[in-house]
């Protein structure tokens, strides 16, 4: 689907450098699922990964990625920037929530 996306848009600017990096976040957030799962059902506090809202959800998993795994992305602009999705794209409550989970995972991260 990326190549597909890459071919559609080859004639703007700077597509191989903003594929690559989308390349790197769809491959990174696969590779590490199960863990970047398991962070979220550690801090959802009642919510299953199954009742999250599944734009939340991919928002969620590409923040805790990039804070977890991707050392070129400040904690803080990988919250930001979920939170900002959220707000744009998805329900009234889920940027609360987003924040207040990816905060968790930032601090639990320093703790280690």
């Amino acid at each position: 689907m990326l190549d597909d996306a890459l071919k559609q848009n080859q004639d703007r600017q700077n597509q191989d450098e903003i594929f690559g990096y989308a390349r790197e976040i769809v491959t990174g957030v696969s590779d590490h699922i199960d863990e970047i799962d398991a962070y979220l059902m550690a801090y959802s506090q009642g919510w299953t990964i199954d009742r999250m809202p599944a734009l939340d959800r991919t928002i969620m998993r590409v923040a805790v990625w990039e804070i977890v795994y991707n050392e070129d992305v400040p904690d803080a602009v990988a919250v930001d920037e979920a939170v900002e999705l959220a707000k744009e794209y998805s329900t009234d409550d889920s940027p609360s929530f987003i924040n207040g989970l990816l905060n968790k995972v930032c601090s639990t991260k320093r703790a280690l």
